[in-house]
């Protein structure tokens, strides 16, 4: 039995902060801003907006993209780690009440940036015990979780969410090789306090009355990742027994486009190959590979027996990649 992604879906927020908009309450620019992460624009979540609101609006797309009814999942997972409430209800719930997958499972997977990557493995997992199909969400409203007026995080991140459908058949292709690895050495790089953990709250947090916000070691996060990068992506390809020209695609989580250019370099391969598109969405999280994904699927540049590979890293330290053939609707390979 064979794991496909037969469907995407995505949703981002009808607002656009610029680099501009921030350089007028920030000691910044919009050409530093994009000389130094590829990013011009980021979707912020409207007021009334939740990480919910954004899921919902993902999944129903990504299932109408697959011709799946919400009726017949049998589980949904949201991989996010900025869910409407701080521990629960889990977004999953929310999702599968609002779009009637009245016979589904769901929980909420917590793996910072790597989250999409992992949820897609148990996803797989879970699909070898119940064949019925599985909708995997990456959501993230990050612009609740940052610190504004902290030049160094708040430019790179954005709000969205994507979706993938998850369906069996003994159509060979699909999900091949995974990579999921953690270093918790790393643990202090990127970090939220917020949890059971006694931490004070620093005085500007407090002064503000906000929830205690993302802090990240950036330049040490910068150099995990180029590290790890391309020892996941030849990790994948050795395994399935592949070179890097076989590969139609790269879809990176969307970061920093230095960290894949560098990655690029390093592995001597064309940056054409890797599709990027923070440059308006800015750092989604658990949400950039699915939203990537989805927009890469609606382009019209994906199709059938594409061999793809994502790779993701994020808090935690979390970091991992996938290996899989593009199938879209079943049938078609």
């Amino acid at each position: 039995m064979f794991v496909h992604i037969t469907g995407t879906g995505s949703y981002l927020p009808e607002r656009v902060v610029t680099n501009d908009e921030l350089s007028q309450q920030l000691d910044t620019t919009d050409e530093w801003i994009f000389s130094h992460t590829g990013i011009h624009s980021r979707h912020i979540g409207a007021p009334e907006e939740n990480t919910s609101d954004m899921a919902i609006k993902a999944a129903q797309n990504a299932l109408e993209n697959a011709g799946v009814a919400a009726e017949d999942l049998g589980n949904v997972i949201v991989a996010t780690s900025s869910g409407d409430y701080q521990a629960f209800p889990s977004v999953a719930c929310l999702v599968q009440d609002a779009i009637g997958a009245k016979h589904a499972g769901t929980f909420d997977l917590q793996a910072a940036c790597a989250g999409f990557v992992t949820a897609l493995q148990v996803a797989r997992g879970l699909l070898q015990l119940d064949p019925r199909p599985i909708l995997v969400i990456g959501a993230e409203m990050m612009s609740r979780i940052v610190d504004w007026k902290d030049r160094n995080t708040c430019i790179l991140f954005g709000d969205g969410a994507g979706a993938a459908v998850l369906q069996t058949s003994d159509q060979p292709g699909g999900l091949m090789e995974t990579t999921l690895r953690g270093d918790g050495s790393g643990s202090h790089l990127i970090s939220r306090t917020g949890g059971t953990r006694r931490v004070e709250p620093t005085p500007e947090e407090e002064a503000a009355g906000v929830l205690p916000v993302l802090r990240m070691k950036g330049r040490a996060v910068y150099n995990f990742a180029v590290k790890i990068f391309d020892e996941v992506l030849n990790d994948l390809l050795k395994r399935s027994k592949h070179v890097f020209s076989d590969l139609a695609w790269v879809i990176p989580h969307q970061a920093n486009s230095r960290i894949v250019e560098s990655v690029a370099r390093r592995m001597n391969v064309p940056l054409s190959k890797f599709f990027m598109n923070m440059e308006t969405t800015g750092n989604t999280s658990a949400a950039s590979i699915p939203i990537a994904l989805d927009e890469l699927n609606r382009s019209g540049k994906l199709k059938p027996g594409d061999l793809l590979a994502t790779v993701a890293f994020g808090a935690g330290l979390t970091y991992g990649g996938m290996l899989f053939k593009w199938t879209g609707a079943l049938g078609q390979v």
